[in-house]
This record gives structure tokens, sequence and C-alpha cells, in this order.
């Protein structure tokens, strides 16, 4: 069953207005709350379109036979110069570690499918990463996947760290990672791919885009799943997070102007 125009565009309204403000509040109202997939995915659209918002990028993973896992990353949310702005959660930044492989060419929607090969020779370069991370909901324990999937699944925006060597990244499925700051070692994690192969779920998400009557574009960057989970770190400290035999990118978080006082 599918989303009626008019719900649809009225969790959008709430969705947008709370990602433009970084804020966060309830569920939505049942009348306009999804329960299906595909009543997420109109939803999610319905929020682009709100926005007004360039679609700079992608976070994608393997789909389950429950579950899909796509969401647009917002241009105005793609960052790689200066302090790294974000909306906070108690004081702290949460990010996940991931690449992002970056399109040197447009990959069109068209009638045939893409090859993994095509796929492959659209990378220009490969970036290390961290999706920002934040829900419109102030009460995740316990939402329904789909609530999440209409938001945009947590993705506040995405910092760009150096580009990296694309065969070793290629193959990275586990990624030892290291993060410190001025003083020292704060902390490691033995990090692992979700899906064992870092450029899985951008394959997928070609065809899926493909089957939508959608492409992707030169210059977008997608993501395909965090090495650690959502790691919780501190704002206002430079910091450096090592990928392993990848390289480092160095980042200080900072509240977002609005939030200041």
């Amino acid at each position: 069953m599918s989303v009626q125009p008019e719900a649809a565009h009225a969790a959008a309204q709430i969705l947008a207005k709370r990602r433009l403000l970084g804020s966060s509040g309830p569920r939505l109202p049942e009348a306009c709350r999804p329960t299906t997939l595909d009543q997420a995915m109109a939803i999610q659209q319905a929020v682009s379109r709100e926005l007004g918002a360039e679609i700079g990028g992608w976070k994608c993973g393997l789909p389950t036979p429950e579950r899909i896992v796509v969401a647009p990353i917002y241009t105005q949310g793609i960052q790689q110069d200066g302090p790294c702005r974000l909306w906070p959660k108690e004081g702290h930044a949460r990010v996940e570690p991931e690449l992002a492989f970056v399109l040197g060419h447009d990959l069109p929607a068209r009638a045939l499918p893409y090859s993994e090969a095509e796929i492959d020779a659209a990378i220009a370069h490969t970036r290390l990463a961290l999706e920002l991370i934040a829900s419109r909901y102030s009460d995740t324990a316990g939402l329904p996947f789909v609530e999440s999937l209409a938001d945009g699944l947590v993705n506040q925006g995405l910092w760009l760290g150096p580009e990296v060597d694309n065969e070793l990244a290629r193959g990275a499925s586990e990624l030892h990672l290291q993060i410190s700051d001025a003083l020292g070692e704060l902390g490691q994690h033995a990090g692992r791919h979700p899906n064992g192969v870092p450029r899985a779920p951008l394959y997928w998400l070609v065809e899926y885009l493909r089957s939508q009557g959608q492409g992707l574009r030169a210059g977008q960057a997608i993501i395909t799943g965090s090495y650690a989970g959502v790691l919780t770190l501190p704002l206002d400290l430079p910091l450096q997070i090592r990928f392993a035999e990848l390289g480092s990118l160095d980042v200080r978080f900072e509240a977002h102007p609005a939030l200041n006082p």
C-alpha cells in the first residue's frame, strides 16, 4: 500500500523543518507515519523535495528481505575544510568511520543493468570519511526501521578526508582504527566493514536507483557502511583518526553556530 501524497507531504514538512533546525521531536503523527518500506521511501523523497536540496552523495548498505539501506546526503551537509560543524548530542559529536567512493563520471538511468566493471571505472577516487549522525526523533529506542528510513537513516552530513589508494580501499574488509588528540591516544577499534566488501553496497545502490529511474552523478560521494558503528567523540579538540594502512584524517568538531549561546 502506497502512502497518500498528502500524508507524505505532511511527514516531509515535519522532518525537513527538524533537519534545518538541527532539532528532534516525537514520532510522526499516526496519520502520516510510514508502515512499509515503500511508504518510508515516498516520505524520504518528499523530504528532499521539501528541502529543495541538491544530493551530493548517498549512504547505502546491502539490503535484507525486511530492510533497504539507502538515503541521500545533501550537498550542504558535506564538508572537508575548516572545523566540522554538526548538531551534537549531549555535548559530543556522533560519527561513523567510513570510506567514500567519489564518482568521476555519471551513471545515468538506463534500460540495461550496469556491470561491476562499469561501476568500478566510474570511481574517480576513494576518500576516508566520517558520516555525521543525528536523528530527527528525540527517542530512537524501539523506533521502527521504516520511520528511521523515512528520516534518512540518521544522516546529518558527511566529512570528507584525504584520498587513499583505490585498490587498497577496495579490499579493506577490516581496518584497525586509532583515535588520538594532541595528548595521545583516545581509543582503538577493530574495524570491520558490515558487508565485507566495501564496494558491494555501491553496486547494489547503482542498480536500485536504476530500477527507480534514477542515476548517479559525477562528484557524488557514496558511503557504504561504518567500520565501527557510531563513535562518540569530543568537540573543540583537534583529533586524528587513523584507518590502518590507508592513512589518517584530521578533524575538529564544532557545534553548529545556530546552537551556540
